[in-house]
């Protein structure tokens, strides 16, 4: 059984919201799977899991949240050569430049990306909704 973790900020509740739909794609997949804050995840929790879902929102000038995420990110970024990770999150500006970069920071961690990163303006829909769930499985 894979056990997946789902890291994530969120400030209005949107990327909270396509969190919980990763999660729920990852265990109707049958993983084990756990949803975390960025300020409960660290460093030493990555070998503990076969697979990690990032969800962060744009912020600012299209970057990654920067009091917790950010941080958290950065500690973890060496520990992701060769793991099976996702990302995911909401932005209310811009066209995505901050995953376009987020992914390229991630591929050049040596990081394997499990499938397309999932973005969407504002709140998620059922669209969304369901590519988050897919999003999930697809760390399994």
């Amino acid at each position: 059984m894979s056990k997946i973790a789902v890291v994530y900020w969120s400030g209005t509740g949107n990327t909270e919201a396509m969190a919980n739909a990763v999660l729920k794609g990852a265990k109707d997949k049958g993983a084990e799977a756990e949803l975390f804050t960025a300020s409960d995840f660290s460093a030493d929790m990555v070998e503990g899991f076969d697979g990690i879902a990032f969800g962060c929102p744009s912020m600012g000038t299209e970057e990654l949240e920067d009091s917790e995420f950010a941080p958290m990110f950065d500690s973890v970024k060496d520990k992701l050569n060769g793991k099976k990770i996702a990302l995911f999150g909401s932005y209310g500006w811009g066209d995505g430049e901050w995953m376009r970069n987020w992914e390229n920071d991630c591929k050049s961690c040596g990081a394997v990306l499990a499938a397309q990163s999932v973005i969407c303006n504002d709140a998620p829909d059922n669209d969304v909704t369901a590519q988050c769930e897919a999003l999930g499985a697809a760390l399994i």
